[in-house]
């Protein structure tokens, strides 16, 4: 059997228990050597054959994991994150299910947690924003127009952008053509929950110089939204005078 494994943002030990004990017990591990903490790779037996898929292309993939189902062997997929957020799993999944191999899914803290966490920030304040779009820059990989971060910014929602660090002069082009200003608060931070980890806060018109002055350049997520500025409402659901299941609101 195949399990696809959320690694989380980088601290070995943001990784679920389910993720460690599947690396504990696993034959063969192929993990994404660009992204993923090597210190999680302590979890595997000595035995264990371990593959960086860094170097590898999806049929190679494809190849080690048939080969160890052939011959019963138990593999852990190790994705950066969560996979379900930009770690190409859906097609390793169909082909998986034309060759007739059984697969779970491991779910993992994505990286836009763990920025979160490292920003000490609430993406959904009420008043502010409810909603949290997550996107990228079309680059090699292309986007669909009707996603252009112009497009989506037009929200003025809470906004990560991922994959897209290198590409900071266009993408604060772009965010500026939508309902953020100048003054919108937006940040940097580079490989979150690492011992390396980066915060960088600015303007939104300062966003590429401060990712030059900081050399940050890939690894590193965008945050920007007014859910980074000190201005919010207070939550109705500990209002005192709001009622709810459990609990009757006083006057």
């Amino acid at each position: 059997m195949v399990h696809f494994v959320g690694a989380g943002p980088g601290a070995p030990d943001l990784i679920t228990l389910r993720g460690a004990e599947l690396l504990r017990q696993a034959d063969v591990v192929i993990y994404a050597g660009s992204l993923v903490n090597p210190a999680l790779l302590e979890l595997c037996r000595a035995d264990c054959a371990v593959h960086n898929s860094a170097k590898m292309t999806l049929e190679q993939v494809l190849a080690v994991m048939e080969q160890a189902e052939r011959v019963g062997k138990t593999t852990v997929r190790l994705h950066t994150g969560d996979p379900c957020l930009y770690g190409a799993v859906r097609e390793q999944m169909d082909a998986l299910d034309r060759l007739g191999i059984p697969y779970s899914v491991t779910p993992g803290v994505s990286s836009f947690c763990g920025a979160a966490a490292a920003l000490e920030a609430e993406y959904t304040l009420p008043g502010v924003s409810q909603s949290v779009i997550i996107t990228r820059m079309a680059g090699r990989t292309p986007v669909p127009e009707r996603e252009s971060v112009a497009a989506l910014a037009a929200h003025g929602a809470s906004m990560v952008v991922f994959l897209s660090a290198g590409m900071l002069e266009e993408l604060q082009a772009e965010l500026l053509k939508g309902a953020y200003t100048s003054d919108t608060p937006a940040a940097l931070v580079y490989k979150a929950t690492w011992p390396e980890e980066k915060v960088v806060r600015c303007p939104l018109r300062e966003l590429v110089r401060a990712g030059r002055e900081h050399h940050i350049a890939k690894t590193a997520l965008v945050l920007v939204g007014d859910f980074l500025s000190a201005e919010y409402q207070r939550s109705k659901l500990y209002d005192p005078a709001f009622t709810t299941g459990y609990r009757e609101g006083q006057p």
